[in-house]
């Protein structure tokens, strides 16, 4: 009988050390879950978000390829997304602070890597880069600028760059730009100082 009760007391003993370590990890993941992921309003709220700091937010993020670009709300919650879910959202917020982005397309012969270019940073926000530094990389001017600092980055010549604006969940083309175009004009530029 003795040996009975204390058989019974150690599985008591061990079946509350399992649980307590179930309760444990649940627990641990429900903490981390919520603590990880920012929110659209604490994005929003942020008194110092800028160019150069917006990038901090998405280091721990992952790549996954989208067709179309997420709702930013569901980007954040998923903590995953591709480089236009990150650069239209830059560009939204960074707009709403006062900043001039410009969403730029850069076209190559396998791929359209989509960045954010900030007029006042001289430079463009993108998703590749976003767990380095300020993940703000510079450049000219000119969306030609941009593609050639992308296609540099990328490892492959552009074929096409484009503007575009994204709003209400449509994207509108401002302008495109081919790599002759640049040629053209440089030709053109000498001509006439010559």
């Amino acid at each position: 009988m003795a040996s009975q009760l204390l058989i019974a007391v150690r599985e008591k003993r061990r079946m509350k050390s399992c649980l307590t370590l179930v309760v444990s990890a649940c627990l641990l993941v429900l903490a981390t879950a919520g603590a990880s992921a920012v929110t659209l309003e604490e994005l929003r709220s942020d008194p110092k978000l800028s160019p150069e700091t917006f990038a901090h937010y998405f280091a721990g993020f992952k790549f996954v390829f989208g067709a179309e670009v997420q709702k930013p709300e569901s980007f954040l919650a998923a903590e995953a997304g591709d480089c236009d879910d990150y650069s239209t959202l830059a560009a939204a917020e960074l707009a709403s602070r006062g900043y001039h982005p410009h969403l730029v397309a850069v076209r190559t012969k396998k791929m359209v890597h989509v960045v954010c270019y900030i007029e006042e940073a001289r430079g463009y926000l993108d998703y590749e880069y976003r767990a380095k530094g300020s993940g703000l990389l510079a450049c000219g001017t000119e969306v030609e600028d941009v593609a050639d600092a992308v296609a540099k980055s990328l490892k492959a010549p552009w074929t096409s760059v484009s503007e575009f604006t994204y709003s209400d969940g449509v994207k509108r083309l401002v302008k495109t730009k081919m790599p002759k175009d640049r040629m053209t004009a440089a030709v053109n530029t000498k001509r006439v100082n010559q």
